[in-house]
């Protein structure tokens, strides 16, 4: 099974620099798109999306996720007001490493 990311630059990027590729996406609806054409993909078993696109796609995601055999995950962004985040641990805890 593949990992992708979708989020803002900074987000794909550092998820880029752990060997996990994405698809860069400032935009709420244009990183739905890409999830739903992620989640299409029968080889895609996780898709982790950047928290700051999810904000106003919640209800779309909520339906994707009831619908695809993919996992989807929002994840803080990079420079969150939530947590400081550690990307590579925090996918190690994802994926049960």
């Amino acid at each position: 099974m593949k990992i992708f990311t979708v989020g803002s630059k900074s987000f794909v990027t550092s998820f880029q620099l752990a060997g996990v590729p994405g698809k860069i996406s400032e935009d709420p609806h244009g990183a739905l798109e890409e999830i739903k054409s992620l989640t299409d993909d029968p080889e895609v078993g996780l898709v982790l999306v950047s928290d700051d696109v999810t904000q106003s796609i919640n209800d779309d995601l909520t339906r994707l996720r009831a619908e695809s055999s993919a996992l989807v995950f929002a994840l803080p962004a990079a420079g969150s007001e939530k947590v400081d985040v550690d990307y590579r641990v925090m996918l190690k805890k994802i994926l049960g490493v």
